[in-house]
């Protein structure tokens, strides 16, 4: 990597750290280009050349805590020696990461509100194909029933991801989290086949 391409990734790397701390404290509507710029010592210049504007910043901040998300719950799948409890440990803990201030109001609040549909989230896509090849394990050690791995992947990861937002949005997110954490067990566990 030259010298040039080092300090365009140190600068790109600045602005998402700084940028992150920002739009968690302030969420995003609040967030001023001036500050954020000021806070990384940088210019709206710089911001602009690396991500477009405000939008792109923070799509690439989402992209990062979402990305780290998945990567934390991959971790769960390859834990455990039963491929099931795996996958139920990971949307558990996409769930229970609604608690987390900053994946709240960045992730879970202003995400879906300044980028749209979470389904179209590049990080979203990845923690999708994931789930997908899950369930293709799991179908092929015949642990559940007959079902199309795509769409019961966009079901669980569409539970966990509602689940998510119900938690973060409650008056009571500790007190919704157990009923939603239940819900979310009870659903996915109808696609295990009878023992």
């Amino acid at each position: 990597m030259s010298i040039r391409e080092q300090k365009m990734a140190a600068t790109r790397k600045k602005l998402i750290e700084v940028a992150r701390r920002t739009f968690a404290e302030y969420g995003y509507a609040d967030t001023s280009m001036d500050k954020l710029t000021a806070d990384a010592g940088l210019t709206r210049g710089a911001l602009y050349h690396h991500f477009g504007d405000k939008r792109g910043l923070f799509a690439a901040v989402v992209d990062q805590i979402d990305s780290e998300m998945a990567s934390s719950a991959q971790q769960h799948l390859e834990q455990p020696e039963d491929l099931w409890e795996g996958l139920m440990l990971e949307g558990q803990a996409y769930i229970e990461n609604a608690l987390n201030p900053e994946f709240q109001r960045i992730v879970l609040r202003d995400g879906p509100a300044v980028l749209g549909d979470p389904a179209h989230w590049p990080s979203q896509n990845k923690c999708l194909q994931s789930t997908r090849e899950c369930v293709e394990q799991l179908l092929a050690a015949d642990r559940i029933k007959a079902v199309n791995s795509e769409a019961a992947a966009i079901f669980l990861n569409g539970a966990a991801m509602n689940a998510a937002l119900w938690v973060a949005s409650s008056k009571n997110p500790e007190q919704v989290l157990s009923e939603a954490l239940h819900a979310f067990q009870l659903f996915a566990s109808g696609l295990l086949k009878e023992v």
